[in-house]
């Protein structure tokens, strides 16, 4: 079965760090572009950041840059997504997402084969 994964959300105060993962398993991320997404309670769901299948070409929001960073490790099938310097408004369910087609395109949902279940991330004090 095709599945995307995603770990290491929790509860973090204002100016903490997470670790996000996207692990795979029944497909091998080597020739996708991976993205991360976010969907806070009440509003649609927006893209975060997208990592290349091949050169390793990535796009940030403008909410998140500077502050987080997306990796991938196709030895372990897995992408990450490194928050530092979070912030409140950063509380959401965060997914990842996998598509063959062009990187170009990789903030628009509708371009994605797969999706996570998706990981609680709340900032609060």
């Amino acid at each position: 079965q095709v599945q995307l994964v995603e770990s290491g959300g929790g509860l973090v105060q204002p100016g903490g760090s997470l670790r996000l993962s996207c692990a795979a398993s029944g497909f091998t991320l080597d020739y996708y572009t991976i993205g991360w997404f976010r969907q806070a309670p009440g509003k649609e769901r927006e893209g975060v950041s997208c990592i290349s299948s091949s050169d390793g070409s990535t796009y940030y929001a403008d909410s998140v840059k500077g502050r987080f960073t997306i990796s991938r490790d196709n030895a372990k099938n897995t992408v990450y997504l490194q928050m530092n310097s979070l912030k409140p408004e950063d509380t959401a369910v965060y997914y990842c997402a996998a598509t063959r087609r062009l990187f170009r395109l990789c903030r628009l949902l509708v371009e994605y084969d797969y999706w996570g279940q998706g990981t609680q991330v709340t900032v609060s004090s």
